[in-house]
C-alpha cells in the first residue's frame, strides 16, 4: 500500500488515572506466590513493567475515546462536517451493537453522511483504523477521517487473578503472566488529504504500509468469554508467551523485509521506529532480529504497560511531545497482534 495524499494531524490521548504497580497486583497473588516460593518483583523483573493505569471502576469505554476525541478536534480546530468517517478500532466495546463509534460519532456532532463503524484486529485496531481512512482519502471518497480507541485492563486483570488464585498451578501462572501486563488509555487519530485549513501545523505523510499474517497460530493469545455454567460467563484471557513471541518475531523479520523492500528503505534511513508496547523481552527480541538499534524506539510499557490498541498511537504521540520524533524524521510503526497480523506504517513526520 502506498500513498501520496494522506496525513496524520493529531494524535491526542487520554490515559487512565488509576495507577496500579506490579507489586500491588502480586501483592493480590500472595497464596500463589507463597505456594511456589515466587520472590515479589518477579513480575517486574520478567516484564519490566513497573506500573501502569486503569480507568475507575464502572468507566464507560466510549467516555474515553470522546475525551480523546474533542482533544484533537480542539487541536486540529477540524469542522467535525468534515470527517467523512469515525472508526472505533478498540479490542474493549461498550456493547455488542450498536456500534461503539455511533456513541462517540453522536456526542462530536458528525454529520448524516459520515460512515460510522467499528473494526477490530486485536492490537492492531488503531493501524488498521489508520489504513481503512486511509484508502477513503486516497481513493477521494472523503477528505478526512478520526480513529478512536479506549481500552481497559481492569476487568480482565482482576478476573484473571481470581481464576489464579482458584487454580493456584504453575501452568496457569504462565498463561495469565501477560494479562498482569494490561494497562488502559484512549487515543484519537484524525488523518485528512492535506487540503483543509486546521489551526494547528502537524501533518505527518504517511508513505505506505505492509502488512502479513499468519493465522495459523490463531491460538496462541486468547481473550473471550468462558461458559461455567448455565447461563453464566467468565470472561478469560490465557496466552502461550513463549511461543507467541517466538512466532510474532518471525513473522515481523517477513514483514520488516517487506516493507523496506516496498519503501525502497535501507534499515539505515529509518530514523525512528515506534512499537506496540508488550514489555522488555519482547522489545529486546524485536529490534534485535529487525537490526534496529534500541536508541531510535521510544518504549512507554515501564509505566503504562500493554494497553493494546492504544499502545502505539499514545508511544507516538508522547515521543513527538519529548521531541524524540522530529519534523522530517523517516519513521516507521510496528505492530504485532494476536492472530498472528503484523503491520508496519512509513510517515515522514
Amino acid at each position: 500500500m502506498k500513498y501520496s495524499r494522506v496525513f496524520i494531524n493529531s494524535l491526542a490521548y487520554e490515559l487512565a488515572p488509576v495507577v496500579v504497580s506490579s507489586n500491588e497486583l502480586e501483592s493480590r497473588l500472595a497464596p500463589l506466590y507463597q505456594k511456589f516460593r515466587i520472590p515479589i518483583g518477579q513480575l517486574t523483573a520478567l516484564t519490566g513493567i513497573a506500573e501502569r493505569r486503569w480507568w475507575p471502576k464502572n468507566h464507560r469505554l466510549s467516555d474515553g475515546a470522546i475525551s480523546a476525541a474533542h482533544k484533537a478536534i480542539d487541536e486540529t480546530g477540524i469542522n467535525v462536517n468534515d470527517l467523512g468517517a469515525v472508526v472505533y478500532t478498540g479490542v474493549c466495546r461498550d456493547q455488542h451493537e450498536p456500534a461503539t463509534a455511533c456513541r462517540i460519532a453522536a456526542n462530536i456532532g458528525v454529520s448524516q453522511d459520515t460512515a460510522v463503524y467499528d473494526i477490530s484486529n486485536a492490537c492492531l485496531g488503531v493501524l488498521s483504523g489508520i489504513l481503512d481512512i486511509a484508502n477513503r482519502i486516497e481513493l477521494g471518497q472523503i477528505k478526512a477521517g478520526m480513529v478512536v480507541s479506549c481500552e481497559s485492563a481492569r476487568d480482565i486483570v482482576d478476573s484473571t487473578i481470581d481464576q489464579m488464585l482458584n487454580e493456584p498451578t504453575m501452568q496457569n501462572f504462565a498463561q495469565s503472566l501477560a494479562t498482569l501486563t494490561g494497562g488502559s488509555g484512549a487515543i484519537a487519530v484524525i488523518l485528512t488529504d492535506g487540503s483543509l485549513p486546521l489551526k494547528n501545523e502537524r501533518q505527518h505523510q504517511l508513505l505506505g504500509a505492509s502488512h502479513l499474517s499468519a493465522p495459523e497460530h490463531h491460538q496462541l493469545c486468547q481473550w473471550g468469554l468462558q461458559e461455567k455454567g448455565q447461563h453464566l460467563y467468565r470472561e478469560f484471557m490465557k496466552t502461550d508467551a513463549v511461543a507467541l513471541l517466538k512466532e510474532g518475531v518471525e513473522l515481523a523479520k517477513h514483514t520488516w523485509e517487506h516493507f523496506l523492500t516496498q519503501r525502497d528503505w535501507l534499515v539505515e534511513q529509518v530514523d525512528k521506529v515506534i512499537c506496540h508496547q508488550v514489555g522488555a523481552s519482547n522489545r529486546k527480541q524485536v529490534l534485535s532480529a529487525l537490526n534496529i538499534p534500541s536508541e531510535k524506539e521510544f518504549p512507554t510499557y515501564q509505566k503504562l504497560g500493554n494497553m493494546g490498541t492504544v499502545s502505539l498511537p499514545v508511544s507516538a504521540a508522547l515521543a513527538h511531545e519529548q521531541g524524540f520524533l522530529k519534523k522530517g524524521d523517516q519513521v516507521s510503526f510496528l505492530g504485532i497482534g494476536s492472530g498472528l497480523n503484523c503491520m508496519m506504517l512509513g510517515l515522514k513526520w
